[in-house]
């Protein structure tokens, strides 16, 4: 475990550093903590209507929540992202060590722990941190299994330790089979990791290619089961597709998805490189590493002319596979000439430093809109108005800044809302017909409007549409509320704000 110990240590670590963001949640965690303090059939029937792609996970918080009693909601929605991401840097670490050396091993994990999106979903209260420590020791025990030969264990164990050079050996060139029980356990993790998000699935792809011929009949039967198992999952979502209209294509997010890609790649070709004074190859840290990488990307990436639904967390654990490739690298680099070691301690050095104003930034409560102090935000809708003021929310899912604190916005009138989350078995409620909230509004002398940051706007949904248009039309703004996080502003029918 000593080549696990430094990337689990500066994981948990960065982790835990600013966990809390002075108090704002990211909308998707205020999901979380909603659901989860649901009763179990009350979740089951929501679940139906929504998020069931996330079920699992919020089950388990659910539990989590009910075991913490009074315990700062913010820590219990984040901390087991904290210890699930280092568990993640234990498995990229070990992984490293069996493909690679110990040396590669450990650069690998610290190399996991400093990546930004890494240390980002680490204090995140959603499933990523969770699907991505899975899918890396899934990774650990196909590496096993496609290594072990005549029903022993053999030296490309992940948890074996390593003589001498012996770990230098491409495990992926040993044809062997493991027993059904590692197999079992590489279906077992595959299939957990695909019910707290069925886009695990994915990962598929890159142990696909990673799998020699001899073992690939083994394979496929597991990836069968795996696919079979998550098949109910995917049809319930797919009913549910309305959740992910709002994915568009993001050139930038694109961008640079591929110049990451592209850094593996290069990565891949020097540490394949065969040169005088460059030390043995780790064929089969590539030959597991890049497909990791690049393939659940690369699938993703080409449904977008279908639809739109790559969004980097999805695939978190796709950096896991690059973390193998630069921490491979500088291994080889520091058992290389001794040009080569000052090559790659003096890139690490400035890699480091240039990471830390990108982490401060991340422990930043501002640093993306969909931050924000949910007490606080109640208070300033509070503020915005006086007792029987009406409220809009636009869109609607900005409702629930306001739902963990209700009492805050007690006398104010959600004018749009048709049935409450709970009645409706939903997480912002069900909302009137466009009409029947354009009559509504239109009857109203002051309202509210809680939106993003631009103001609103039309969205696919036409009550989105029609608040938007009764708002420019028929009144005027008085003034806005501070708040760091959605936008909070008054109107009032001309004359009377």
């Amino acid at each position: 475990m000593s080549t696990a110990l430094p990337g689990v240590v500066l994981t948990l670590g960065l982790g835990l550093w600013g966990i809390r963001r002075d108090g704002t949640l990211w909308l998707d965690e205020m999901a979380t903590y909603e659901a989860s303090r649901r009763g179990v059939g009350e979740l089951w029937l929501t679940l139906g209507n929504v998020d069931a792609v996330h079920g699992l996970y919020y089950l388990l918080m659910h539990v989590l929540f009910e075991l913490t009693g009074d315990a700062d909601p913010l820590l219990v929605l984040r901390i087991p992202s904290v210890l699930a991401m280092g568990v993640a840097a234990a498995g990229v670490a070990l992984l490293g060590r069996r493909l690679a050396g110990a040396r590669a091993g450990a650069c690998a994990g610290i190399v996991f722990a400093l990546t930004p999106s890494v240390q980002r979903f680490a204090q995140e209260g959603r499933s990523y941190a969770a699907v991505c420590a899975l899918v890396v020791w899934a990774t650990c025990a196909l590496v096993g299994a496609v290594g072990a030969s005549g029903g022993r264990v053999s030296q490309v164990d992940p948890m074996a330790t390593p003589r001498g050079r012996a770990s230098q050996v491409d495990p992926m060139a040993t044809p062997g089979s493991r027993t059904r029980r590692v197999w079992l356990r590489y279906g077992v993790l595959m299939l957990v990791a695909c019910l707290l998000h069925e886009f695990a699935v994915f990962a598929l792809a890159g142990h696909a290619l990673m799998v020699p011929r001899a073992a690939r009949r083994r394979w496929i039967v597991a990836a069968v089961a795996v696919c079979a198992a998550l098949a109910p999952l995917a049809v319930v979502s797919r009913r549910q597709q309305a959740q992910v209209a709002w994915l568009r294509f993001d050139s930038g997010m694109y961008a640079q998805t591929l110049v990451v890609c592209l850094l593996g790649v290069v990565c891949a070709v020097l540490l394949s490189r065969r040169a005088q004074g460059w030390a043995e190859p780790p064929a089969g840290l590539v030959r597991a590493a890049l497909p990791l990488l690049v393939a659940p990307i690369a699938l993703l990436m080409l449904l977008t002319p279908l639809k739109p639904l790559f969004v980097d967390r999805y695939v978190l654990y796709c950096w896991c596979g690059l973390a193998l490739l630069v921490g491979g690298l500088i291994d080889r680099l520091l058992r290389g000439r001794a040009w080569h070691g000052a090559v790659a301690v003096v890139a690490a050095v400035a890699a480091v430093a240039a990471l830390i104003p990108q982490s401060q930034h991340l422990r930043d409560a501002a640093h993306r809109s969909g931050n924000a102090d949910a007490t606080a935000t109640a208070r300033a809708v509070r503020e915005a108005g006086r007792t029987g003021d009406a409220v809009v929310y636009l869109p609607r899912h900005h409702r629930g800044w306001v739902l963990p604190t209700p009492g805050i916005v007690a006398g104010l009138r959600d004018i749009a809302l048709e049935r409450n989350p709970d009645a409706s078995h939903s997480l912002y409620g069900v909302e009137a017909s466009a009409r029947v909230i354009r009559d509504r509004m239109a009857a109203e002398p002051r309202i509210i409007l809680v939106t993003d940051l631009s103001g609103g706007a039309a969205g696919p949904d036409g009550r989105e549409a029609m608040k938007l248009s009764v708002i420019k039309s028929r009144f005027e703004r008085c003034r806005t509320v501070p708040n760091r996080g959605p936008r909070v502003t008054l109107y009032a029918r001309p004359g009377r704000c």
